[in-house]
């Protein structure tokens, strides 16, 4: 009898992709991007308008690939806290500020026709890893539009049934007034200061604070004013060692490597996943970087060649959510476990 086919999802700030599972290869083929119709698309629009926007979009664009794939259950990566019934808690990079919690696995069932589960983004990728890491615990953490986290200890991930856990991004590392605000509408989270958009941000401030430095910089060429920066060029100067952009960019890791030895120090894991947009165009600069701020800090107990094993670079490819959701689906459907998870 052929395994099935399954549609999965990963719905993230900037691009909502949709693909077929094959559960017999584990690979995912039809895979299709299209801008999330959320806070990047139409900024300042309500919440709930957002909501309805990104729930319609992506309600509409699954059943066409459920047809397509002829599948037998449907499985969305969400960038949230989603709880245990498949609840959306809140989407600082997909609508902004809380809003109230969106029943999204009700309204795709009831849309689709199917059994549907809904995953925060990083509970879903965390299964493509896995079997690669056996039994050793690691934490997940994707940089791109911002910066979720997700510990794997034995056989399960950490959060609670209300979605709680695994959300560096919103963790307060700058407390002052001034601030880089987050997509959330906090001051001073890891994500606003350190995530893809919080680099940019950071690198367009750094360059109308100092015209001349920016000017002498590699970035310059690209993009004369500092304010029409993107993130193309500044991942390409970092890639190339450029030295204002460089500097620009360590700023934010040391709050990331702060975070990663909280995290060490507090459960002990010692194993660091990285995955996410940003990070992997950066690619071994980014984690070479990263692992100078651990070794800067220190980690408790550690030695440096210790601390040099802590970062590694995920697969360079976007598809870990779904992945990960069609893994955790398949195996779900297979032993006929009840399709709620968070």
């Amino acid at each position: 009898m052929p395994e099935p086919a399954f549609t999965v999802a990963d719905l993230g700030g900037t691009t909502l992709r949709i693909a077929c599972y094959d559960a017999a290869s584990g690979t995912v083929d039809d895979i299709r991007r299209t801008p999330t119709e959320g806070l990047d698309r139409h900024p300042g629009a309500p919440v709930p308008d957002l909501q309805a926007r990104v729930t319609e979009q992506l309600a509409g664009l699954a059943a066409e690939a459920v047809a397509r794939h002829r599948s037998r259950a449907l499985a969305v990566a969400f960038a949230g806290p989603v709880t245990s019934d498949g609840r959306v808690v809140t989407a600082p990079t997909v609508w902004g500020t809380r809003g109230e919690p969106l029943p999204l696995r009700l309204l795709l069932e009831e849309r689709l026709g199917l059994p549907v589960v809904v995953v925060n983004d990083l509970t879903a990728a965390v299964w493509r890893y896995v079997d690669d890491m056996s039994d050793q615990p690691f934490c997940l953490i994707t940089v791109s539009s911002g910066i979720g986290s997700k510990v794997y200890r034995a056989g399960e991930v950490l959060l609670d049934p209300e979605g709680h856990g695994g959300e560096l991004g919103h963790w307060t590392c700058d407390t002052t007034s001034q601030a880089p605000l987050c997509d959330c509408g906090g001051r001073g989270h890891l994500g606003g200061i350190a995530s893809g958009r919080g680099m940019l941000a950071a690198a367009r401030r750094a360059g109308l604070a100092d015209p001349a430095g920016y000017a002498r910089s590699g970035l310059a060429p690209a993009a004369p004013d500092p304010a029409l920066l993107d993130n193309p060029t500044l991942v390409a100067a970092v890639r190339h060692g450029d030295a204002f952009a460089t500097a620009v960019l360590r700023g934010g890791l040391a709050h990331l490597a702060s975070a990663i030895t909280s995290v060490f120090t507090s459960i002990g894991v010692r194993r660091f996943v990285l995955m996410g947009g940003f990070a992997l165009a950066v690619g071994p600069r980014y984690a070479q970087l990263l692992t100078e701020e651990l070794e800067r800090l220190g980690c408790f107990g550690l030695g440096t060649e210790e601390i040099r094993r802590m970062v590694v670079l995920g697969e360079p490819d976007d598809d870990h959510g779904l992945i990960g959701a069609g893994r955790l689906l398949a195996a779900r459907s297979s032993s006929r476990q009840a399709v709620t998870v968070s």
